[in-house]
């Protein structure tokens, strides 16, 4: 079941991609996928069917939906250039494990789970917190958690 909610978070981020962003499509599927997230990690515990191949699958479907959601709100976060070269930094740590483990690292630890959800956050509050401090403390975190992610997802 858990994994089939995670199939379906995949499908919903694809889809997401034909509606305008901050439409009320958008902020609904956007919503849906969240929950989903969390929803399946849960019922695989709860259920006793936490896999390997259920956790990778996971992360897949987290990057789907990162990159989708990151593609979709890229054209209006002002960010400064320092920012993006933060977020490039990020994803090269995170490119550099992939590569030193010859695949994703389904390392799902406490600081990557509070990265996610203060990235799932963002397009939410972004009417109402300035986008470069959101971009600050999340940089922050993620930052540590992707080195985390280097040393201990060997």
């Amino acid at each position: 079941m858990a994994n089939i909610i995670t199939v379906f978070r995949i499908i919903l981020s694809i889809i997401i991609l034909f509606f305008p962003t901050f439409s009320k499509a958008f902020y609904l599927l956007y919503l849906i996928a969240g929950l989903s997230d969390m929803l399946d990690g849960y019922i695989a515990r709860k259920t006793n069917s936490v896999t390997r191949i259920g956790s990778l699958l996971d992360t897949i479907a987290d990057t789907i939906f990162f990159i989708v959601c990151f593609m979709k709100l890229i054209p209006f976060l002002a960010l400064p250039i320092w920012i993006i070269i933060w977020i490039v930094l990020i994803a090269l740590i995170k490119l550099s494990t992939i590569i030193k483990n010859r695949g994703i690292v389904d390392y799902h630890s406490v600081l990557n789970k509070v990265a996610g959800f203060l990235l799932f956050l963002l397009p939410l509050t972004m009417e109402i917190i300035n986008i470069t401090y959101c971009s600050i403390v999340i940089c922050m975190v993620a930052t540590v958690a992707a080195i985390e992610e280097r040393i201990k997802g060997l």
